[in-house]
């Protein structure tokens, strides 16, 4: 049963940071480094407006998600936009973006471990094992969450385009798509997944200023191993590594100190079978 908990907990919230990674990639190509980053201010915004500022939970975590979405839309539209062109520009301005926030969290928290009050308290028994009434919210909002993200992508205008610059960006701006505004939604909406992770994930964690960097190893193993680009890749390959982090903690002596590494080796082996990952496809440059 914990196994169970773990690994569905553990791998929505990979299959969130993933997917939400997975978007902005696809549409504008760009690898945002600071996507995690986004994850823990939206974390420590919670922290604030609950415990400091006696906010409503639910407010806190709206008002949290709003504030990180408008963050991402401006550090897209001054930082990003200008040299969304040139790759390694982008993934240093992206490192140096997480960098500023988390030297930020720091001068503003310092260094110390913060918490955030369950929504919901108490727990009940099953199999004598303890499933916390938290826990089972927090799963049950990051699949409201999803099944909303897949209404989007597969059954509005917007998702049809989204989807359409993903697979061939040319062809959809001839066909009359503004690729650089699509591409600056695409941004509001992948940063605003982040902030909701970070607000579904935050009465289950200990918040530290260095929170982001574990995820974010994780979430890109999760998209090398589904296949860059591939929404239903990281979804699969979320809950594959979610699912072996558990295993590895709850079954091998001392395994909290390995679970990255076993993750991190198994997405090895498959891209040394699957070099494009488990749903992605092989991309021919055009010379």
């Amino acid at each position: 049963m914990n196994i169970l908990i773990t690994g569905l907990i553990t791998g929505s919230m990979l299959a969130l940071l993933a997917i939400s990674f997975s978007l902005i990639f696809g549409v504008a190509r760009i690898v945002n480094i600071a996507h995690t980053a986004f994850y823990m201010v939206a974390a420590y915004c919670i922290f604030s407006l609950t415990v400091k500022f006696g906010l409503n939970p639910v407010a806190g975590m709206l008002v949290a998600v709003v504030v990180v979405t408008i963050l991402g839309l401006l550090a897209y539209k001054f930082l990003i936009d200008p040299i969304r062109e040139h790759e390694a520009a982008v993934l240093i301005a992206t490192i140096a973006l997480a960098m500023i926030f988390q030297e930020a969290v720091l001068l503003i928290y310092t260094g110390d471990y913060r918490t955030v009050s369950a929504l919901i308290e108490g727990y009940f028994i099953v199999t004598g094992v303890k499933v916390f009434y938290q826990q089972v919210l927090t799963f049950g909002v990051v699949l409201v969450i999803l099944g909303m993200l897949w209404i989007l992508l597969m059954k509005t205008k917007l998702g049809l385009a989204i989807r359409s610059t993903a697979e061939d960006r040319e062809v959809a701006n001839l066909m009359g798509m503004n690729e650089s505004r699509l591409a600056m939604i695409t941004m509001g909406i992948s940063v605003a997944l982040a902030g909701f992770t970070g607000a579904v994930i935050a009465p289950l964690t200990v918040l530290s200023p260095f929170m982001w960097m574990e995820p974010l190893i994780m979430m890109m193993a999760v998209v090398v191993l589904g296949g860059l680009g591939s929404i239903k890749g990281s979804f699969v390959a979320a809950y594959i590594l979610g699912f072996t982090e558990a295993l590895v903690v709850f079954m091998i002596p001392k395994g909290a100190f390995l679970k990255g590494s076993v993750a991190l080796t198994i997405m090895i082996l498959v891209l040394l079978l699957r070099p494009e990952g488990l749903f992605g496809v092989y991309f021919e440059e055009e010379r």
